[in-house]
């Protein structure tokens, strides 16, 4: 079977996360750009992805969706790019890349929403709050050069894009402990490669 890796992204999307995973990789690779509401969901899409949603990749005959697994994925898939630790040093590794996975996304997206748990429920949220969200994210960012300590991992290009994303957005604090982070691992080849890629594809303006 081929190990043919293909990417099904589009531009304006967190496709933009796996496409720098994928640069960081180095493997080659091929781009299916979907739209929204149409190619997206499409029955032949559908088939990679129920949800109907984007990124997804197809390396071989194995399919994975959710960008956090795709990001866990490609770095197992592919060791030579060093992108996780050995597997019995991957405690910060695990923690930070699902951290952004789970309680980053549900407490930015529902104060996006304009949602805030109420004090006495904090307790039925795997997050707690945004403000505890936010402190534990900053101790993450400044306790070592990076998520998983002083080596640069996958959990540092999911989690890190969301800290990018929401730094622009205004939907996460500017802290400055965020900034600098943001600083550091933005300026990769890698990052600035896939930016460049995105950049070319997006829909031009009349």
């Amino acid at each position: 079977m081929s190990n043919e890796l293909v990417f099904y992204t589009n531009p304006m999307s967190r496709g933009a996360i796996a496409r720098w995973m994928l640069e960081e990789v180095g493997a080659p690779y091929r781009t299916e750009i979907l739209d929204y509401g149409t190619t997206m969901k499409s029955a032949d899409y559908l088939a990679i992805n129920p949800m109907g949603k984007v990124p997804a990749i197809r390396h071989g005959g194995t399919v994975v969706t959710e960008g956090a697994a795709i990001c866990a994925y490609l770095a197992d898939a592919f060791p030579e790019a060093g992108l996780a630790p050995e597997p019995a040093s991957r405690a910060s590794y695990y923690r930070w890349l699902f951290f952004g996975a789970g309680p980053l996304e549900a407490a930015v997206t529902t104060r996006a929403l304009g949602f805030e748990v109420p004090p006495e429920k904090r307790a039925m949220a795997g997050w707690g709050s945004f403000g505890d969200v936010m402190d534990a994210l900053e101790h993450a960012v400044t306790r070592s050069e990076y998520l998983a300590g002083e080596r640069f991992t996958a959990a540092d290009v999911y989690t890190g894009s969301q800290i990018g994303w929401g730094l622009m957005f205004g939907t996460i604090e500017k802290r400055p402990a965020f900034e600098d982070y943001w600083a550091r691992i933005s300026l990769r080849p890698a990052s600035r490669r896939a930016k460049e890629i995105d950049a070319a594809l997006m829909p031009k303006q009349a």
